[in-house]
């Protein structure tokens, strides 16, 4: 069936671009009427998601591919641009349009009192339509162009309140780290292009091209790779995930949305989107699965002994993609789904967390949770909501994320990658309990004068429970008792089998996480210090997040510093130092012709009779010279 809606999807980007564009032009004059402009946009970007996915999921509705704008002609090799609608980014949509539209009904209430607003609104617009275009991008070019866009946005938006050293420093970290990652993947787009039959970039042909067998080797195993490392960056996989926690210097709106649903999902997108490519390589399927479960247990570890409430949140964040990129490396179609229903369930559980933390800061004016104790009771929404998130993130049944996880852990467990199930169970633990230190800390604590504090106002509240709605009921859509979205996605009648083991388990260890956190920080039967008394070295090695920040600073950023100092002796010393002489050489030779230029006669005579002489003996010497 042909789809009546999919022709038009080139419209859910243009509708917060041109957002952008107003808000740029006339934004000053808008004042408050600019959120207005920018949540009107997103709703209809939104509205129409919302028909393509309905549309798609009510019937057989055909991929849509529209590729008719020539972009390069050279030879016989052409490359077009167009969108491209899939059951695959027909989810994302929904999911990016939807995360963002909350976002900025919350940052209506969030941003307020901010003076460049309408400044806010338009990063914020630009990032969505980055975002929406990389989406539908029809070939990997074109998805490149975007993808280096939102990179852009990330910088603006994690550098708002550039005012701030932290800020301007950690929009610095995260455009160049990420841009290690960009240019792995820009040297694999040219392998790529350099192995696929006529040169095609679009995703149909590639997968055509490597579900089918014409393109094998080795060098499929570093176009593979050299890909997954541009997902690496983007979605903070260790180790390019230092950028990741830091971008929490931003407003937590921004927190939300690039943590959520949208850059950071967007290298796991991006392996999702060139699957076919992995799929042909064992190898590199091992990579992504190594890699996604050592950062999952990487960074809950560290979760455990962060005391900025945003930077826990951004460490589950890493984590949990973690358990996406291992999900799609075990290489199985169900192991696809799961990783794929893991990060639209994880959509929705972290943008409520994030954007119910800014509700806390908002009050509090803080953001280490040691400070914030007792606020549940003047902020029972918030902390109803909060609550929530934190189960689902946690992995308690029947709340989305357990289905998701369990999705994951299952699959490990039946596809024998036993050490990867393990490793994501070890982390499901650390994950429930850093979550329950956050949320007994901050919400049922001992009050710390905070007489003031008192519940968001509703643009705020609105989306939370917005959000809590959907983490509650959003894990159904893919349980081993409704295997809907799978074969939705994938075409395959393939589900996910119960594995009561498994789910078992990660119930198990979601309860012991909140358990101990429970007696440790609202009980106190277990002292809190009881690790870093006896293993202050253990406690300082997460605190510290493994010191990477220090080893990098150490390994390579000293050195170019050096490098810098010694570029900036020779362009000094050395470049400037022959400019600089020309110059002198040039006016000392200008001093001299001026005295010569007197406007004496008789010193105009004496120069010409000694230039006579000059070369009259020049002459003569020359011949004197070829006689001999």
């Amino acid at each position: 069936m042909v789809s009546a809606y999919s022709q038009y999807a080139w419209l859910i980007p243009l509708f917060p671009l041109l957002s952008f564009l107003i808000l740029t032009a006339v934004g000053r004059q808008l004042r408050d009427a600019g959120a207005y402009i920018s949540i009107v946009a997103v709703f209809a970007s939104f509205v129409l998601s919302v028909l393509i996915f309905w549309e798609r999921i009510g019937g057989q509705v055909e991929d849509f591919t529209w590729n008719k704008l020539q972009w390069i002609k050279l030879s016989n090799f052409s490359l077009t641009m167009g969108f491209e609608v899939t059951n695959l980014n027909a989810l994302m949509l929904v999911i990016v349009t939807l995360v963002s539209l909350l976002v900025n009904i919350y940052s209506k209430g969030y941003m307020h009192d901010d003076e460049r607003i309408n400044v806010f609104f338009a990063y914020i617009a630009l990032f969505t339509f980055s975002m929406l275009g990389l989406v539908i991008s029809e070939n990997l070019v074109e998805l490149y162009i975007f993808w280096e866009l939102v990179g852009v946005c990330s910088f603006l938006l994690v550098g708002f309140w550039y005012f701030k050293p932290e800020a301007r420093a950690a929009a610095k970290k995260a455009f160049i780290v990420t841009r290690i990652g960009d240019v792995g993947l820009f040297i694999g787009i040219l392998l790529l292009f350099w192995v696929m039959p006529n040169h095609a970039m679009d995703f149909s042909s590639i997968h055509n091209a490597f579900a089918g067998g014409k393109v094998s080797g080795d060098l499929v195993t570093w176009i593979a790779i050299l890909i997954f490392i541009g997902a690496v960056g983007k979605s903070g996989q260790f180790p390019l995930h230092t950028w990741l926690p830091d971008a929490m210097e931003g407003p937590t709106p921004i927190s939300a949305l690039i943590h959520a649903a949208t850059m950071v999902a967007a290298g796991v997108y991006l392996v999702a989107r060139t699957f076919d490519i992995f799929t042909a390589s064992p190898t590199a399927l091992t990579v992504v699965a190594v890699v996604g479960g050592f950062t999952a247990i990487f960074a809950a570890t560290i979760g455990t002994s962060q005391n900025d409430i945003k930077r826990i949140l951004a460490y589950s964040t890493v984590s949990q993609l973690g358990y996406m990129m291992m999900a799609l490396g075990i290489g199985t179609t169900v192991a696809y789904t799961a990783g794929i229903f893991h990060l639209f369930t994880h959509a929705f559980f972290k943008a409520l967390l994030f954007l119910g933390a800014g509700s806390v800061i908002h009050a509090v004016h803080t953001q280490d949770i040691h400070e914030m104790g007792g606020v549940g009771s003047k902020m029972k929404l918030t902390a109803w909501t909060f609550g929530i998130g934190a189960l689902a993130l946690s992995g308690i049944v029947p709340l989305s994320g357990f289905w998701s996880k369990d999705a994951i852990l299952a699959e490990a467990f039946n596809s024998g990658h036993t050490v990867l199930f393990w490793v994501g169970l070890i982390a499901a633990f650390f994950t429930a309990f850093y979550m329950s230190r956050l949320f007994f800390l901050v919400f049922l604590g001992k009050p710390r004068h905070q007489a003031h504090v008192h519940e968001s106002p509703a643009s705020m509240t609105f989306p939370l429970v917005v959000l809590a709605v959907l983490a509650v009921v959003a894990g159904f859509v893919f349980t081993p008792f409704n295997p809907w979205l799978g074969s939705w996605l994938t075409g395959h009648a393939e589900e996910e089998h119960a594995q009561w083991f498994v789910m078992i388990m990660s119930n198990v260890v979601g309860l012991l996480g909140i358990g101990l956190g429970y007696l440790v920080y609202l009980k106190r039967t277990v002292p809190a210090d009881a690790i870093s008394s006896r293993a202050p070295w253990l406690y300082q090695l997460l605190h510290r997040k493994y010191y990477i920040d220090e080893i990098y600073h150490a390994v390579f950023a000293k050195p170019f510093e050096a490098i810098g100092h010694v570029l900036h002796w020779f362009d000094e010393y050395v470049v400037d130092g022959i400019v600089r002489l020309s110059s002198y050489a040039v006016n000392g030779i200008g001093r001299v012709g001026s005295r010569l230029q007197n406007g004496q006669v008789q010193s105009y005579g004496l120069a010409t009779l000694l230039g006579l002489l000059i070369l009259i003996l020049a002459i003569a010497g020359r011949r004197f010279i070829n006689a001999g």
